[in-house]
């Protein structure tokens, strides 16, 4: 593992207290549609929920910190003239695909390739995950340059430590030393550069373990909540795998803090449930068509005590499953929740000749494009077209064997991710796109 930063002299105790005070300040007081605004009750300050793990095989744990300050008008300036996107991996148009961007922090101006480097071995060690590794195909990645003034980020490898960078990214957050935080305006402002980022994640100069996960945030970018990530340690991908089970999943936590019992209705989250397994296999519920079967992450699916929190009262499908511990695999609800979060951002069908067209002529080829693996079934009048012309991607009318007599007829594409993954008929609308066409007669 390499390091890259320079060395800087510990401090005294005091020293290191007023340092870690000011990190915390740095915070700021609100985050200008990018929290929840909640007071933390003391300073009256608004703060953000976010989840953090204080080891790499260990459970997560959730606090709350003050929440960034509205960028001032020198930030702006200079973050416009910052913050070039590079592409890293491209599989199509960004409409077309689940776009995945990296910012970086505490890497100078020289060091950008450093970063472009460690976004590349970061989303290989993510995409070696199932069901990424299944559906790599539906991913762009980008990587958009945070130029700091600092090499490294503050509070590495101790709390007096202190770094000037463009995102402001410090451990000791809430004093607590695996718990990265960052100024989540600055993040919206460098990730809103990529043209439509569908997942962030901030990738911190550091070879120190640690991260957190910003789950309650809307950003005007559209995407859904933030993962940071220290680049150089080699188990820190599954902090930010762990928290695509949020942003892209819905997945709920499966672990728990202490002995409390959940008394509350039952959850939405599709993970966590009230109902035993057999009462869900009753009432055709939650994860009922998965109980029995033999799980990716260890054992059957069923429904084991304990999650969202609460020891007591909820049920979760696997024993231990990514959402509980780090360095585990999601289980099988959690496997089809992600294809179906992948696919909100990634329909089967990305692309086909115009429907609002003139009438198609008997030679005028449809052209229409699919993801990688998705299933393409052709229909005529209603009617199943042959064996050897179904899978077409651009047959024309003749081919397909529209009728040559003079009447108009209808010409339909199914196309359908065949994943035997998801079983929720809710959930596989996601995986099904259909597109008519009125032929000439």
């Amino acid at each position: 593992m390499r390091r890259r930063m320079p060395s800087i002299p510990r401090t005294a105790l005091a020293l290191a207290l007023t340092a870690a005070a000011a990190l915390a300040a740095t915070a700021g007081a609100a985050a200008d549609g990018l929290s929840d605004h909640e007071p933390d009750g003391q300073s009256g300050r608004s703060t953000q929920n976010v989840e953090y793990f204080t080891g790499p095989n260990g459970h997560p744990r959730h606090t709350r910190v003050p929440a960034s300050a509205p960028l001032s008008a020198k930030e702006k300036t200079a973050i416009k003239g910052d913050g070039d996107v590079v592409p890293i991996v491209q599989k199509g148009p960004v409409e077309s695909k689940l776009d995945v961007v990296f910012v970086g922090d505490g890497y100078t101006a020289s060091q950008q390739e450093d970063f472009h480097a460690d976004v590349r071995a970061k989303w290989a060690k993510v995409a070696a995950v199932e069901p990424y590794a299944s559906y790599k195909d539906l991913f762009n990645v980008w990587a958009v340059d945070a130029v700091s003034r600092d090499s490294g980020v503050s509070g590495d490898p101790t709390a007096d430590v202190r770094r000037n960078t463009a995102l402001g990214s410090y451990f000791f957050c809430d004093n607590t030393e695996r718990l990265l935080c960052v100024d989540t305006n600055k993040v919206e402002a460098y990730a809103s550069k990529a043209a439509d980022p569908d997942l962030v994640i901030v990738l911190a100069n550091s070879t120190k373990y640690g991260g957190a996960g910003y789950n309650d945030i809307t950003s005007p970018s559209g995407y859904d909540g933030i993962a940071t990530a220290s680049s150089d340690h080699a188990q820190s991908d599954q902090v930010a795998i762990h928290e695509t089970g949020h942003s892209l999943g819905k997945l709920a936590d499966e672990y728990w803090y202490d002995d409390s019992s959940y008394t509350g209705p039952e959850p939405g989250d599709s993970n966590i449930s009230t109902l035993s397994a057999a009462d869900m296999s009753a009432q055709q519920k939650k994860w009922y068509r998965w109980i029995g079967q033999t799980s990716p992450d260890g054992g059957a699916v069923g429904a084991y005590e304990g999650g969202g929190y609460h020891a007591h009262g909820l049920n979760r499908p696997t024993e231990n499953s990514i959402m509980r511990t780090l360095g585990r695999e999601f289980n099988l609800p959690g496997r089809e929740a992600m294809i179906a979060g992948f696919h909100r951002h990634a329909p089967v069908l990305t692309g086909a000749t115009p429907t609002t067209r003139s009438a198609v002529g008997r030679d005028q080829r449809f052209a229409v494009r699919a993801a990688e693996g998705v299933r393409l079934r052709w229909y005529v009048d209603g009617h199943p077209v042959s064996v050897a012309a179904r899978d077409a991607a651009r047959p024309t009318p003749r081919v397909l064997g529209v009728p040559a007599d003079g009447r108009p007829h209808t010409v339909t594409v199914r196309a359908t991710d065949p994943t035997r993954s998801v079983r929720d008929p809710q959930l596989r609308k996601l995986l099904t796109e259909t597109r008519t066409w009125r032929t000439k007669g």
